[in-house]
C-alpha cells in the first residue's frame, strides 16, 4: 500500500465558479496536507491549470490561480481527479475544451486513475473514459448526463461508484466520501479512518460500498437527543427496544418515537439498525474477530442475521466487505 502522485484539474481558464471551489479543495485538503505520522511519504499533489504554467489568467474570472503545472502534466500522474467543469458545459451543452478531452484521454490510456467528483463526470463521460460503465454525479445532472452519454450507465442511487480504475463520486460531500475511499484503497482503513477523524467527518457513510443514501437529510437538530443516542452507542451489544431508549431519555416511548423520528429522519429502530451496521462495519475493518463475534458486539446476533442485514443494506456480505476494507 502506497500514496502515489494525484494531479488535480483546475478549470479556472474557462471560468470556475467560486461555488465550485468546495469541490476543488475537496481533494486538496485529503491529499495535499502531509500527515506523516498516518503515511510517509503522503500524497504528491499537483493542481494542473488549464493554460500554459505561468501564463496570465483572462479578466472577469472572479479568481486567478497560479499553478506550476499544466495538462500536459496530467499523463505523469497516478490519479487524475476532475472536481468540477463549468455550469455551462452541463446545462448549456457548451463544449469542454479539446485540450482537456484530450489530456484526459492521453492520462487514462497511460494508465492514471480517473477520479470525478460532481460534474467531472461530464468531463470523462466525454473522453470517452466512461463508455460501458456503471457512474454517478450529483442528483440534479445525473438525467442529462444520462442523455448526453447514452454509452454511460449512470446510477444516481449512490454517493459513489468505484469501477476499478475510474471512480466516480455525486456532488458535495459524497467527493469527500470518495477521496476518503481512495485513501483507505491506498493505504488501508485504518489510515483513512483517522484521516476522517481528523476531518470531523465519517470514515464512510452508512451503505457501507453500495454507499446508497438510505437516510433522509433531518428535519430538526433535537439536541435533546443525544445524550440518550451516545448511551444506544455505547450500548449495542444489548437487545435494545424503544421502551429502553425512552426509559434513558426519560420520556414516554411515543415522545422517544416522535423526536427521535424528527431529529433523524427514520424510525427508531431503523436508526438503531443503522448504527449496529456502522458498528460491524467498524469491526470488520479494524479487527480479525469471526462474523459470529462482530455479530454478537454490534447486537446483530448470529453470523446468519449479521449477513442478511449486510446483504440488504449494503449489498454484499461481511467476508466481501473485509476482503475490501481488510483490517490495519
Amino acid at each position: 500500500m502506497r500514496a502515489g502522485s494525484v494531479a488535480v484539474v483546475v478549470t479556472e481558464e474557462i471560468h470556475l465558479p467560486s461555488w465550485d471551489l468546495y469541490e476543488l479543495s475537496i481533494p486538496c485538503t485529503v491529499f495535499g496536507k502531509p500527515q506523516p505520522d498516518l503515511a510517509d511519504p503522503w500524497y504528491d499533489l499537483r493542481l494542473c491549470g488549464m493554460r500554459e504554467p505561468g501564463a496570465a489568467a483572462h479578466p472577469g474570472t472572479g479568481l486567478s490561480l497560479h499553478t506550476p503545472y499544466g495538462l500536459a502534466d496530467l499523463v505523469d500522474a497516478e490519479t487524475v481527479i476532475v472536481p468540477s467543469v463549468p455550469d455551462p458545459c452541463v446545462d448549456e451543452g457548451r463544449p469542454l475544451p479539446p485540450e482537456l478531452i484530450t489530456a484526459l484521454r492521453l492520462a487514462h490510456d497511460a494508465g492514471a486513475r480517473m477520479v470525478s467528483l460532481c460534474t467531472g463526470a461530464f468531463a470523462l463521460a466525454e473522453a470517452g473514459i466512461l463508455d460501458g460503465r456503471r457512474a454517478t454525479a450529483h442528483w440534479l445532472h445525473t438525467a442529462q448526463l444520462a442523455a448526453r452519454y447514452p454509452k454511460v450507465r449512470v446510477d444516481d442511487s449512490v454517493l459513489y461508484v468505484d469501477d476499478g480504475d475510474v471512480l466516480t463520486s455525486a456532488g458535495l460531500t459524497a467527493g469527500l466520501d470518495l477521496c476518503l475511499h481512495l485513501v483507505r484503497r491506498d493505504l488501508g482503513a485504518h489510515v483513512a479512518n483517522q484521516l476522517a477523524r481528523r476531518m470531523v467527518v465519517p470514515a464512510h457513510r452508512p451503505g457501507g460500498q453500495a454507499q446508497f443514501i438510505d437516510q433522509p437529510v433531518p428535519a430538526t437538530d433535537d439536541r435533546g437527543l443525544a445524550p440518550v443516542l451516545d448511551w444506544a452507542r455505547a450500548h449495542l451489544d444489548r437487545p435494545l427496544t424503544v421502551e429502553d431508549l425512552a426509559r434513558q431519555a426519560a420520556m414516554s416511548p411515543r415522545t422517544l418515537y416522535r423526536r427521535l423520528q424528527a431529529a433523524t429522519g427514520v424510525t427508531p429502530l431503523q436508526w438503531l439498525l443503522n448504527q449496529r451496521l456502522r458498528r460491524a462495519q467498524s469491526l470488520l475493518e479494524s479487527t480479525d474477530l469471526p462474523v459470529s463475534r462482530i455479530g454478537e458486539l454490534s447486537g446483530l446476533g448470529t453470523a446468519n442475521n449479521l449477513r442478511h442485514h449486510f446483504l440488504k443494506q449494503i449489498g454484499v456480505p461481511p467476508s466481501d466487505y473485509r476482503r475490501a476494507f481488510p483490517p490495519a
